[in-house]
């Protein structure tokens, strides 16, 4: 008697298509990363030239000219104008028509809230810096106030000791180790810079200000967490206090 297959399940090899798509998914593959286009390429160099402004050392609006830059970077006017609509979502520029770009000023609420968003971020920096950073990075930090003594008083070299205190708070952001950190402190950086090349000139900031950072140096050194952060936190929220008593600065 003849067995009848109705109904039986019917199994199907598996295509050559089926198995190579399998295969792939068990694979951990990572894109290529694409060059840099001219608009990134523009838009990283004209960022870098306006945070090293001091678009708050005068009174008047700081201005880019499009052609100008287009002439220095040697490249056609639409990488530029894509570069400073990128600019410009960030909070950085305005493009004001039959004018001209303008590097955007804040107002000193603006600054302070600012300047209190970077202490913040600056603490962390310290945390993880204490947790991350090497002795030998950190000594770093000590080398940038060497030249400092009672013969070469930060309050007697004000320009030369106002560049040793941004990079010593670029290098703390730095020893976090933490990419996420260095770019969130990126966009401030344009603001605090120049408030800070502003004022520690002024009572005397310069000689407390070198005090503090020995103390935060030390505290790094030491590897006392909470004590670093306490430290950096204090520091940079003593500037924003500052600036909050003092509107004239603006003016």
């Amino acid at each position: 008697m003849r067995c009848s297959n109705a109904g039986a399940a019917t199994v199907k090899a598996p295509s050559a298509t089926t198995t190579s798509a399998t295969a792939t998914q068990g694979l951990e593959l990572k894109r290529f990363a694409p060059e840099a286009t001219f608009k990134t390429k523009v838009y990283a160099a004209l960022k870098q030239a306006i945070i090293t402004m001091d678009i708050y050392g005068s009174p008047e609006p700081t201005w880019i000219d499009e052609r100008q830059l287009s002439e220095q970077l040697g490249v056609s006017r639409t990488p530029v104008r894509e570069a400073v609509a990128m600019l410009e979502q960030e909070g950085l520029v305005k493009s004001l028509p039959r004018r001209g770009i303008m590097v955007l000023k804040k107002t000193k609420s603006e600054i302070v809230e600012m300047i209190q968003a970077w202490a913040a971020l600056e603490s962390m920096a310290a945390r993880l810096a204490v947790e991350r950073a090497t002795d030998a990075e950190i000594g770093r930090l000590r080398l940038l106030f060497k030249a400092f003594d009672e013969a070469h008083k930060p309050s007697d070299h004000v320009g030369e000791y106002s560049s040793a205190n941004l990079l010593f708070h670029q290098t703390l952001i730095g020893l976090s180790k933490s990419q996420l950190l260095i770019e969130m402190t990126d966009n401030l950086l344009l603001h605090v810079r120049g408030i800070r090349q502003m004022t520690i000139g002024r009572e005397d900031r310069a000689s407390r200000s070198i005090v503090d950072h020995l103390q935060i140096i030390e505290a790094l050194e030491q590897r006392d967490v909470a004590l670093a952060e306490r430290l950096s936190r204090d520091h940079t929220l003593g500037l924003a206090a500052f600036v909050d008593q003092h509107a004239d600065i603006f003016d």
